[in-house]
């Protein structure tokens, strides 16, 4: 097995890496790895989209079944979604494929390293190396993960410092993440990046819905498509307010409700009623949590709850 040098410092020498399994974030991390000098031996895909994304992303990379996989690698990452890897380490434990001192990593956030327990027991060195990134499993996936942050969480300071080696390499930023915390952490971010664009598309569609038929002449019509007017109509807003709340944090919200303006908000439940009474509960529930972060005035939370709601930050 390749040696990590660990009496002179643990950066990783070049490994030979097995990825369990073509997906999204498999591939993107399998081509980062293999920019960095690694050789991504093989990987496992099972359907055909998989199977597809593999030969496209990793394309010297043989395709074999997971055990296969597990028993050529120096270095096995488990790119599997969160309900699948438990099942997936058991199995790759009764096969006793993965030989003692593998290191063995997996891409969920939820979890730490207390899930391969099964492989620990083997002999394999267990980390969580999580890139805090969404994919969408086109080119760009690679490249977004060298502006990226990693949540690691490993066994001991040497598997830290082997996971940290190996996020620094592919130009992602390593932060540790307690054992403890890790589903706190997963929620945090499921909080801000899938909420996100749940909250855009309501904008989106509530922006369409206000725009059409009233085009300008010669203006792009306003459908369903996206990357439209709305969209271009909101894009600056959006990305100046997430600025500005990353930058200056809850002294960043404006609006009405940051005003207390219980009149303007009672007008959009209305309209937005009108429209979709589901959006119009999303926004509800959003314009409470930023009453309470602004301590807005009693009489905006009596338009907002029936009770006039917990007014705690």
């Amino acid at each position: 097995m390749t040696s990590f040098g660990i009496t002179n410092g643990p950066a990783p020498a070049r490994l030979t890496v097995g990825i369990v399994s073509a997906g999204r974030v498999g591939t993107a991390v399998g081509a980062a790895l293999e920019r960095a000098g690694h050789v991504v031996s093989a990987c496992s895909a099972v359907s055909s989209a998989s199977v597809a994304r593999a030969v496209k992303r990793l394309p010297d990379t043989e395709i074999l079944p997971a055990a296969d996989v597990a028993a050529r690698s120096e270095l096995l990452i488990l790119a599997v979604p969160d309900d699948q890897l438990a099942d997936l380490v058991r199995g790759l434990a009764a096969t006793r494929a993965v030989k003692p001192g593998t290191l063995v990593a997996h891409t969920s956030g939820a979890n730490g390293i207390a899930i391969l327990a099964p492989l620990t027991e083997l002999g394999a060195l267990p980390l969580a190396i999580h890139p805090a990134m969404t994919f969408t499993g086109h080119d760009e996936d690679t490249a977004r993960l060298s502006s990226a942050c990693f949540g690691i969480t490993a066994a001991d300071d040497i598997g830290y410092a082997i996971a940290q080696s190996l996020v620094l390499e592919i130009g992602g930023e390593p932060v540790r993440v307690r054992e403890e915390n890790r589903a706190l952490y997963h929620a945090a971010l499921a909080h801000g990046s899938n909420h996100l664009v749940t909250l855009v598309v309501d904008a989106v569609e509530a922006l369409r819905a206000s725009l059409q038929g009233e085009e300008l002449l010669g203006q792009q019509l306003v459908d369903g498509e996206p990357g439209g007017v709305a969209e271009r109509v909101l894009q600056p807003l959006l990305s100046a307010a997430l600025d500005n709340a990353l930058r200056r944090g809850p002294s960043a919200l404006t609006g009405p409700v940051a005003r207390g303006d219980a009149a303007a908000v009672d007008t959009h439940l209305r309209v937005l009623t009108d429209l979709d009474p589901e959006l119009a509960a999303g926004y509800r529930a959003m314009s409470l949590r930023s009453a309470q972060r602004v301590g807005a005035p009693t009489e905006l939370f009596d338009i907002l709850t029936e009770t006039g709601g917990d007014r705690r930050e």
